[in-house]
């Protein structure tokens, strides 16, 4: 948490150092601050009132990803045996990239870049955008803070099995906080908000790719679960989705595609466990 408060501030300050411009100039790029910070904010709070106004078709979904979660927890540790024999075969590129990439730290960095970009060229889409990936990891990364307090996963590099609980601590105990996964759910927060922005599939494949990256290295290194993954994974898409509707009200600048929608599910077959997505 210590980190994300430390990202704001840096963005405030970052902003602070606009003032130096003199006229008009600086005071609409203040002005213009404060109302994308204010609804970074906002964006977090509505997305954490949602359920509150879910219908049927919603916790419908929230159903699927219950049921999906548990249906790999259910092949966890299979899934890490399998992983395990692969492991040394999968270039170091690829898991550093993996590892750094979801990292908190390296994560705002990119954000703020994305945000203060937009914000100093006065482009409304990529303040927008900015404000839209800080939102989400913001809201994302608090809830995965406090969720692995609570649920108190054993990691698999601690060697217990996948149903090892040390549930219900104010602080994090080292090696039982696998659930659920910040790398994951920070990164494909990333390439889904982007991915926004675009109406080709491919490019949105392609993001979505490299999105899944840091998770799936997470699990190939034995920080996470398959299920942990997953479950972030989709709970991301939920988080972005939210943010984005709010601040349809908030900004002219819109590019959600209302008749073309990308559709995701969880898909269970003999040998096949997937979240698949449709365009």
């Amino acid at each position: 948490m210590k980190k994300i408060q430390l990202a704001i501030v840096l963005l405030a300050c970052f902003a602070l150092k606009a003032q130096d411009i003199s006229g008009p100039k600086k005071d609409k790029l203040w002005n213009n601050f404060t109302y994308d910070m204010g609804n970074v904010f906002g964006g977090m709070g509505y997305a954490y009132s949602r359920p509150a106004h879910w219908e049927g078709k919603q916790w419908g979904h929230f159903g699927m990803l219950t049921g999906g979660t548990l249906a790999l927890f259910l092949v966890d540790d299979e899934v890490n045996d399998w992983t395990s024999g692969f492991k040394e075969d999968v270039p170091d590129i690829i898991t550093d990239y993996g590892h750094k990439y979801g990292n908190p730290n390296n994560n705002y960095m990119f954000t703020g870049a994305v945000y203060l970009t937009g914000l100093f060229t006065k482009n409304e889409k990529l303040r927008r955008t900015g404000v839209l990936l800080i939102s989400s990891a913001t809201a994302g990364g608090l809830l995965q803070q406090v969720s692995k307090r609570i649920v108190g996963r054993a990691r698999p590099k601690s060697g217990d099995p996948s149903g090892t609980f040390d549930p219900i601590h104010l602080d994090r105990v080292f090696n039982y906080d696998s659930f659920p996964s910040g790398h994951a759910m920070l990164a494909f927060s990333n390439a889904y908000a982007i991915g926004k922005q675009f109406k080709s599939p491919w490019i949105k494949a392609g993001l979505y790719t490299v999105g899944m990256i840091p998770g799936l290295t997470r699990v190939i290194d034995d920080f996470h679960w398959i299920s942990d993954v997953a479950f972030s994974t989709v709970l991301s898409i939920f988080i972005v989705e939210s943010i984005d509707r709010y601040l349809d009200k908030k900004y002219t600048e819109k590019y959600n595609d209302q008749e073309k929608k990308v559709d995701w599910s969880l898909q269970f077959a003999p040998n096949r466990i997937g979240v698949v997505a449709r365009f």
